[in-house]
């Protein structure tokens, strides 16, 4: 175990890139940035003080960080401290979304003698189709398609959580009471999915569960350097070990003679008794759990070297940690003074409403950046707040990159193909307006022209008592009220009427693949609701698949149908038209749209996890 100051002192005196220090393998090398100092900044500077004295040093570092966003904030944090002149980064890795090529197990050196016969994990959409043919055999026709779409989406989520955890599910049967067993031996048959069922058909396969696939790589990395420490430097950043995997890479990196692990914003505060009570819900568990996990005292953990002009608040730290302790130690700092310095430049608002927040946040967001330079971030795990402060920015022309995503249900494309599912079962004259009116919808018109046609035919036909279903409803309804006109000698109306002729012809031939689809099988209705969506899309100068699959939205959703077309045939037994629009909205539920381009340079959306890592002049808790 290193003291605290042997932590502080690895790269000191004899150069890490000529001579490396080397340490007892027992040792471990451990630092922590304080919280309120911009960890990438800090983190970036001291890699070059450390480990890169030369130029070209850099290029020789592996750094391992949570997530993709994580590598790219770090990459910026080097660009900002050269002075934005060209320099060659070090190789960072994304922890959170491994594979062999991020990984590279032969990391910087020459290559290891490791066998790579680990198996490809199953797409998250194949298993969940595989899994929802599972439970509708299990069901035995109790449950819809979509019931047991979103049912397979759980039971997903379950097998995720028992692999990240490295747990098993031996020992079911005596997780309840006897007087319970009843009801548990219900659930107990109905897991056999995933005890019995769904082991056999990822053998079939040929794959293994995401989860699994991710911890064999980390544990066949962390074996490979413990066997062959790389001569490279390697800094595990950022992570708080969360996943018993990464945990133990963590420890091994520590434990390189040329390694180093940092810790964000570890709490050197806290006095041991509330150390040693610390609950999960807590935010410094996992930390807590990470040390003990690698026989690591507190105390032993470094201090990072922080530039003396870096922005640091220790009053606030000290204020913060003393109001996360644990309650049952909580009483005894009651009375601990806080100094006005924990306080300064914190602003409470307590809005009524979510939309006042929203508007608030905005209002905040957009008086940032009237000072040149600035940066705000709104730190929020509510993906709805997300949303809506995004729609409030849009008043001053502001675009805003949420880090979780936009869903793809919620972009155009994805409210389109939802809408259009939605008029092959049920032509409503809601449902029917709100493709109609939708941008993409032009069926082979100027989207002008097909707007307008839309609004005459509401106006004529879709006001006062509902039409029949269906394009032969909207004729009738055409003929009935023609006939009144003419009737009254309203000559104008007739002809308005006929001029929706033209536009139900177009739509009668869009809507001719959904013909004779009461019951079928998913993948035909898919394929045939795709043709009338494309029909539809089309303008007078451009095709419909052009439009429908253009820009980053359209792509994801093309992305997303040629996987869904590629593996809808698992579900084997037909449906019912009416049950296939629920069945799409299922499907798409977990996809998610992130833009390549376009991110403001100064106002950002952060989750939990990237806020631990990044820094704004002004933050919105």
């Amino acid at each position: 175990m290193v003291s605290h100051r042997n932590a502080r002192g690895l790269g000191r005196g004899r150069s890490l890139h000529g001579n490396p220090l080397r340490r007892d393998p027992a040792q471990m090398s451990v630092f922590t940035i304080p919280a309120g100092v911009p960890f990438v900044d800090a983190l970036a500077a001291g890699v070059v003080s450390k480990f890169a004295p030369e130029p070209g040093d850099l290029a020789n570092i592996q750094i391992l960080l949570p997530t993709r966003r994580a590598c790219r904030a770090l990459a910026e944090a080097f660009l900002r401290l050269g002075g934005g002149k060209p320099v060659l980064l070090p190789r960072m890795t994304p922890l959170g979304d491994v594979d062999e090529d991020e990984l590279a197990l032969s990391g910087l050196d020459a290559p290891l003698d490791i066998p790579l016969d680990i198996p490809l994990a199953i797409s998250g959409l194949r298993r969940q189709l595989m899994l929802t043919r599972l439970v509708l055999a299990f069901s035995g026709g109790g449950a819809t398609p979509d019931q047991a779409s979103r049912l397979a989406t759980e039971l997903a989520r379950l097998l995720d959580q028992i692999h990240t955890e490295r747990l098993s599910f031996e020992g079911l049967e005596k997780l309840v009471p006897d007087k319970f067993s009843d009801h548990w031996r219900v659930t107990l048959k109905f897991l056999d999915i995933l005890t019995k069922q769904w082991p056999k058909a990822l053998a079939e396969e040929g794959c293994i569960d995401p989860a699994e696939r991710r911890n064999r790589l980390l544990e066949a990395q962390t074996k490979a350097w413990l066997e062959t420490p790389p001569s490279h430097p390697v800094i595990a950043a950022g992570s708080t070990g969360s996943i018993p995997a990464t945990a133990g890479l963590l420890q091994t990196v520590a434990r390189l003679p040329r390694g180093a692990l940092v810790l964000p914003g570890l709490d050197l505060e806290m006095d041991d008794e509330s150390w040693a009570v610390l609950e999960p819900s807590h935010p410094q568990f996992g930390m807590a759990r990470l040390l003990k996990h690698m026989d690591v005292e507190r105390t032993a953990v470094g201090g990072w070297p922080i530039s003396a002009n870096a922005k640091n608040n220790p009053e606030r730290v000290r204020m913060l940690s003393l109001a996360l302790k644990p309650a049952k130690t909580a009483g005894d700092s009651a009375d601990a003074e806080i100094k006005p310095g924990g306080v300064s430049g914190m602003i409470r608002i307590d809005c009524p409403t979510p939309s006042e927040e929203a508007g608030v946040i905005a209002l905040v967001m957009r008086e940032t950046l009237e000072t040149p330079g600035r940066t705000c971030a709104l730190v929020t795990p509510d993906r709805s707040l997300a949303r809506r402060v995004a729609v409030e920015l849009r008043r001053w022309d502001i675009g805003i990159d949420d880090s979780a995503g936009r869903p793809l249900a919620e972009t155009p494309t994805g409210a389109f193909l939802r809408l259009t599912a939605q008029l092959a079962t049920e032509m409503s004259p809601i449902t029917l307006l709100s493709v109609l009116k939708h941008p993409l919808a032009a069926g082979g018109w100027k989207s002008t022209d097909f707007r307008a046609w839309a609004r005459r035919l509401e106006t004529l036909l879709l006001r006062g008592p509902r039409p029949d279903s269906g394009i032969a409803g909207l004729r009738a309804a055409l003929a009935a009220r023609r006939k009144e006109a003419l009737q009254r000698g309203h000559d104008k109306t007739v002809e308005a009427l006929e001029a929706l002729r033209p536009g139900l012809d177009i739509l009668d031939e869009a809507f001719k693949p959904f013909m004779n689809l009461d019951a079928v099988l998913p993948g035909d209705f898919l394929r045939a609701h795709i043709a009338f969506a494309e029909t539809l899309a089309a303008t007078d100068a451009a095709a419909g698949a052009e439009r429908l699959w253009g820009g980053e939205d359209g792509e994801a959703a093309a992305l997303f149908i040629a996987e869904l077309g590629e593996n809808i045939d698992i579900l084997e037994d037909p449906m019912e038209g009416r049950r296939y629009p629920a069945l799409f909205d299922s499907l798409m539920a977990g996809r998610v749209v992130r833009p390549a381009y376009g991110r403001h340079a100064r106002l950002h959306i952060w989750g939990n996890l990237e806020a631990r890592l990044q820094h704004a002049d002004v933050m919105v808790l």
